[in-house]
């Protein structure tokens, strides 16, 4: 049973991917509101997931962004059940704001083998851990 109010991965990779696909389409929200009969702030809603997204919104969606339901969940391979920190969808969300961020999620969602993602994972969060050492020893 889903609880209420828990993010989950599964939430936080829908969301990721509306924005992604809509970007990537250069459909403004405004656009994909009016093609789904909702407010852009709805669609905001829905990309930062704050809002879950009911199966007949994504198939509007999908329809809307011309492609597939699947895309939503292609790769997914963490545990539906886990719960995401709230600091955790607010880190995705602010990097989703980057032209950088949408960057690097688009190039890693092509990648097929879960071992190189997580080993690109791994290498991002070295090189942060590097920064925030450097940081430590410059204060």
């Amino acid at each position: 049973m889903v609880s209420r109010g828990k993010i989950r991965p599964i939430d936080v990779q829908v969301s990721i991917r509306i924005r992604t696909a809509r970007l990537a389409h250069g459909v403004s929200q405004q656009k994909l509101a009016e093609a789904l009969g909702v407010t852009f702030q709805q669609v905001q809603k829905y990309e930062k997931g704050t809002n879950r997204v009911t199966v007949g919104k994504l198939h509007a969606i999908a329809n809307a962004l011309g492609v597939p339901m699947s895309y939503f969940f292609d790769n997914f391979d963490i545990d539906p059940s886990t719960n995401l920190p709230e600091t955790t969808v607010q880190s995705i969300n602010a990097a989703l704001k980057t032209k950088e961020g949408i960057r690097v999620a688009a190039a890693l969602s092509r990648v097929r083998s879960v071992e190189i993602r997580r080993h690109i994972a791994y290498l991002l969060e070295a090189i942060i851990d590097g920064e925030d050492e450097e940081r430590q020893h410059a204060n």
